[in-house]
């Protein structure tokens, strides 16, 4: 029976959580007052502009599912900022056109709907509850299409506006909890190991043990992680020899993993084999962000481990 119920909790994706006790009430007590201070705020805001806004307008509803992102997964990737303003905005222009091109019909509710995720896809504002947004805009009433475009003004701006900066000042209340994720670059001292990063083996259980000690919701199942794990072993295993050859214009990587992973582009070098062969450099992702620096050749070499580039935001190696 306990096998069972274990598989069954599986195919269901019910997860471990490692989350403690303090952490989940702080998220509660985060999205209660998320909530309310965007509720409050409508309000005042409606009785001061010339819009006659009934209690329908006072907040969307799909402002409840970003609540929960900001507050319970502060550094997930759909929680930042630019994911909640942008993801709602261009959502709420979708619904809108969608309705006064087709009218509160299904077929415009699901056209803007499947029109929002592409487009939240391409400005890459991935938000869930942009879909909401999109689907409240056709089918939310007339107190919401008699709005027509102002409806991204208000209620949709105001809530966005709202809820972001009690998420903010909320956060920063916990040492621990950083948002926008970034802050957590800016004020987190890089951890020196006293052994070297190449002798040190990475498992899912060192994982595990750094999510616990995060204490914070981590929007990946375990499978996930360890499947995130193996590939990312599998692909370092595939270049394990440092770059042969040091160009101008080119990007490098140390190949290092949380604070002190780098990536530099150099910007000029010295003829090789001369007594001026450095490589000047200047870091564009990671660890000592926009510095400049110069390095002999054969330094640099064996500081990079291989070459990269970026590609949607993200740096990959070159094959």
């Amino acid at each position: 029976m306990t096998h069972a119920l274990k598989q069954l909790m599986l195919w269901l994706g019910i997860e471990k959580n490692r989350t403690s006790h303090s952490e989940k009430v702080i998220s509660a007590f985060g999205a209660m007052v998320g909530i309310l201070v965007t509720i409050l705020m409508t309000k005042w805001l409606s009785q001061h502009i010339s819009i006659s806004a009934g209690s329908e307008l006072l907040i969307i509803a799909s402002f409840g599912a970003t609540a929960v992102l900001v507050f319970a997964v502060p550094h997930g990737a759909l929680s930042q900022p630019w994911q909640v303003i942008a993801g709602h905005l261009i959502s709420a222009a979708v619904g809108v056109t969608c309705q006064y091109l087709l009218g509160a019909t299904p077929l415009a509710a699901a056209i803007a709907v499947g029109l929002a995720v592409g487009l939240m896809y391409y400005t890459r504002c991935i938000h869930p509850p942009g879909g909401a947004t999109a689907l409240n805009a056709v089918l939310g009433g007339a107190g919401i299409t008699q709005l027509g475009y102002s409806y991204l003004l208000f209620p949709v701006l105001n809530n966005v506006i709202a809820i972001l900066l009690v998420a903010i000042m909320f956060n920063a209340l916990f040492h621990w909890r950083r948002y926008p994720v970034h802050l957590s670059r800016l004020v987190t001292e890089p951890v020196q190991l006293e052994v070297p990063s190449e002798d040190v083996s990475l498992t899912t259980e060192d994982f595990n043990a750094a999510i616990r000690e995060l204490d914070s919701f981590v929007d990946l199942t375990e499978e996930g992680l360890s499947e995130l794990l193996e590939k990312a072993k599998q692909n370092a295993l595939l270049h394990i020899e440092h770059p042969e050859k040091i160009s101008t214009g080119k990007f490098y990587s140390n190949g290092k993993i949380g604070h002190t992973w780098a990536v530099r582009r150099v910007i000029d070098e010295g003829k090789e084999g001369s007594k001026n062969d450095v490589i000047i450099y200047k870091n564009v992702a990671g660890n000592d962000l926009y510095n400049t620096g110069m390095l002999e050749r054969e330094a640099f070499r064996q500081w990079a481990k291989f070459e990269v580039y970026e590609q949607n935001g993200r740096w990959l190696r070159l094959n």
